[in-house]
């Protein structure tokens, strides 16, 4: 069962908002509604575009950070699902032809 969730949300300037939280659904609200965060209080109205379930809020906050460090390029591909493109997109990583 997942009791934990990491989340995207695109702001109204076409920025990017990652966070975590036990209650998804209060935790959009209080975004909504401008008493989230002072980053998205600034940039309503904001729109999920990322969810991702986790077994702890641990595991939850772990990805938000891994994901904040992460990017716009490479969270784009992570919301759009196109899996394959995460790891050229990741710092560091070099072609090599086999």
């Amino acid at each position: 069962m997942q009791n934990a969730f990491m989340y995207i949300l695109e702001c109204s300037d076409g920025s990017y908002y990652t966070g975590s939280t036990t209650d998804i659904q209060r935790r959009l609200n209080e975004h909504q509604t401008g008493s989230g965060s002072y980053y998205t209080r600034k940039r309503l109205p904001v729109r999920l575009v990322h969810l991702a379930g986790f077994n702890s809020i641990e595991e939850a906050f772990k990805r938000e950070k891994q994901v904040q460090g992460w990017s716009r390029k490479k969270k784009q591909a992570l919301i759009d699902g196109s899996f394959p493109d995460l790891v050229p997109l990741s710092k560091g990583y070099k072609w090599r032809k086999e």
